[in-house]
């Protein structure tokens, strides 16, 4: 295995010009009278927000901030793609039997979910555990290399993970993942590395295949006598609406990713508004603030692969352009699994199939929060896991020597 390298965010003087220069030069489109969010983001915030950008946002500022991260860099190598350079954040808690956990993001995310979680994760407090946080940036995101060849897909993906871990000397640690990619690879990583690496994974996308007659026949006739819960009825109208109205970004990413790849490496503007859209309508009422919203795309504009790199793991996952995750994706896992149920979050199955489909353990509903719960709600998400993991939870103890105390 490499050593690490310490890492710093050093955004080129001639990348920021550039940008300007294209902040200045942009060519907004007209929009109908009171067209509000049903074509698409306002041309109201996007004239906003390109405004800060160009003018009131100071990047340089965000950056030193981000720098107070302990940030660092690693080659991996993943078997038929070489080597990797891979970002991470790596925060250690004081407690040396801290329980190290692995937090994975998706798309449209990134390290900068785990940043509110960090404080609350690795704090050295009487009756709650204690965690080692890694928070990668996978392959194409960030400051982490992106792949040069077609096929980097989910086993690929777990690979590098674990061996990130193992790198770090975690040869046995816990998972979490949120937005759709993040719980594939999660659970994916249970599959092929648990029990014997992976020992237990959390998620907030409660995501699982129907359950099936022919695989659970008594758990199938159960499922069609009991009535939906309010909250899942809730859900499954805010999921059949998503499906309806606001899948069309993963059509377009999950079949022809380098036609909208185009637009997003050389527009900084319709980078913003395909990202902002996603952050506003799939969260919970989230108040973002500006400086929020442009240092989030700031990260995907200035990152080491560019921000068309990002958007081809859909590609990849779905299968060569079948616009759907195969069902192996989603396989059942063996290793304790916890989930956080969050009301606003678009990809939720009803309790029935998570718990044929998983080994679920630990499971926790809350009143607020959607797709981006670290972000959005990180001490109800962090309180999960300190529940799930802690002294008396479904979990703890999983790794041994590292109960988080």
């Amino acid at each position: 295995m490499s050593s690490e390298s310490s890492f710093k965010i050093a955004v080129p003087d001639d990348a920021l010009v550039l940008l300007g220069r294209k902040l200045a030069d942009v060519r907004f489109p007209d929009e109908l009278n009171e067209a509000g969010w049903d074509y698409g983001v306002p041309l109201f915030d996007v004239r906003r927000l390109v405004d800060k950008w160009k003018d009131g946002y100071d990047w340089r500022a965000h950056e030193r901030k981000l720098n107070e991260l302990p940030m660092f860099t690693r080659d991996i190598e993943v078997e038929g793609f070489g080597v990797l350079n891979i970002h991470y954040v790596h925060q250690r808690s004081q407690v040396e039997g801290a329980i190290p956990l692995l937090f994975v993001h998706g798309w449209p995310g990134g390290f900068i979910e785990v940043t509110k979680m960090l404080s609350i994760l690795t704090a050295t407090e009487p009756g709650h555990p204690s965690f080692h946080v890694v928070a990668p940036s996978l392959p194409g995101y960030a400051w982490s290399q992106g792949v040069s060849d077609r096929g980097f897909r989910e086993k690929q993906y777990a690979e590098l993970l674990n061996k990130l871990m193992l790198s770090l000397g975690y040869s046995e640690y816990v998972t979490q993942g949120g937005i759709g990619a993040a719980l594939c690879l999660t659970f994916v990583l249970a599959s092929q590395y648990g029990p014997r690496h992976v020992k237990a994974s959390h998620t907030n996308f409660p995501r699982a295949l129907p359950i099936s007659f022919w695989r659970n026949p008594i758990q199938y006739l159960k499922y069609l006598i009991t009535p939906y819960t309010p909250r899942e009825r809730e859900a499954l109208a805010l999921r059949q609406a998503f499906e309806k109205v606001g899948r069309g970004y993963y059509v377009q990413q999950s079949t022809c990713p380098q036609t909208l790849g185009y637009g997003l490496a050389d527009s900084p503007v319709g980078m913003l508004a395909w990202i902002y859209e996603k952050l506003v309508q799939w969260t919970d009422s989230y108040p973002w603030t500006d400086e929020e919203v442009l240092t989030w795309v700031s990260i995907y504009w200035f990152s080491r692969a560019g921000p068309a790199a990002s958007v081809r793991i859909y590609y990849e996952i779905a299968g060569s352009g079948k616009a759907e995750i195969r069902t192996q994706n989603l396989q059942p896992v063996t290793v304790p699994v916890g989930i956080s149920f969050f009301p606003k979050e678009i990809g939720r199955s009803p309790r029935a199939f998570l718990r044929a489909a998983l080994n679920l353990v630990f499971e926790s509903e809350h009143t607020a929060g959607g797709h981006f719960a670290a972000y959005e709600k990180p001490e109800a998400l962090a309180d999960d896991l300190r529940r799930m993991f802690g002294r008396g939870g479904p979990a703890a103890g999983v790794v041994p020597g590292h109960d988080g105390f």
